[in-house]
């Protein structure tokens, strides 16, 4: 089991998949000018789908997403963010882990830093949860239209943003305090199961665009009780 996390792209190789699609289907101009808490829950869905995929044993499949955070390809996004607490260097970490090959026990406390660091952003960073939520099925709909075509996975990079986007909306819903939210967690909680529960795989069998911009749309209608 131990072997298949030596099995990762070197960083360089990783830095140039990752530089194929600068913002997940969102050129730079556009992150310049998006609010602060869009940009967070957006570098927040890369590097949800990176750790789902890590623990799923693709650590090759990772290390791109996670990755992101870092690469200057993605400078744009990071406009304001280390006053928000961002800690640019546990990223650097794992992705050295990563290129090294490190065994899952001892790249797993850097993830979890990781996704500590993830979470504080989002909650540095506040901001309209219904607007971010809608933002997020929006980018749902476009990277997963770009990563499915033909009832196959043609952008296993987009399909599997378009998964980490999906929980993001759904760990901010959860978080809505005084409103019902019953309702859209329950339209998020399916849109997620959309994708095998293992992981937003590269070669898994993908649902159908149309299915996805389905569940999409009802989590949209839903939001209308946190408005």
């Amino acid at each position: 089991m131990k072997n298949i996390f030596k099995l990762v792209l070197p960083f360089s190789a990783a830095f140039l998949i990752s530089c194929q699609s600068p913002s997940g289907g969102h050129d730079m101009g556009e992150m310049e000018t998006l609010p602060v808490e869009k940009r967070v829950a957006f570098m927040s869905g890369h590097v949800v789908a990176g750790l789902k995929l890590f623990r799923a044993g693709a650590p090759d499949q990772a290390a791109k997403h996670l990755l992101h955070p870092v690469s200057e390809t993605h400078e744009a996004e990071r406009a304001g963010i280390d006053k928000l607490g961002f800690k640019g260097e546990i990223f650097e970490k794992v992705s050295k882990a990563l290129d090294e090959g490190k065994p899952a026990a001892e790249v797993e406390p850097m993830l979890k830093k990781a996704e500590q660091n993830i979470n504080l952003l989002q909650k540095n960073a506040g901001g309209d949860p219904a607007e971010i939520i809608e933002y997020l099925m929006d980018t749902v709909d476009e990277e997963y239209e770009i990563g499915v075509k033909s009832g196959k996975i043609t952008d296993p990079g987009e399909y599997q943003d378009a998964y980490g986007f999906s929980v993001v909306a759904l760990n901010i819903a959860k978080q809505v305090k005084g409103k019902e939210t019953k309702n859209l967690i329950s339209a998020l909680n399916s849109l997620v199961n959309l994708w095998p529960k293992k992981g937003p795989l590269a070669d898994s069998t993908p649902t159908s665009v149309e299915k996805v911009k389905g569940h999409t749309a009802k989590v949209v209608n839903a939001l209308v009780a946190i408005k």
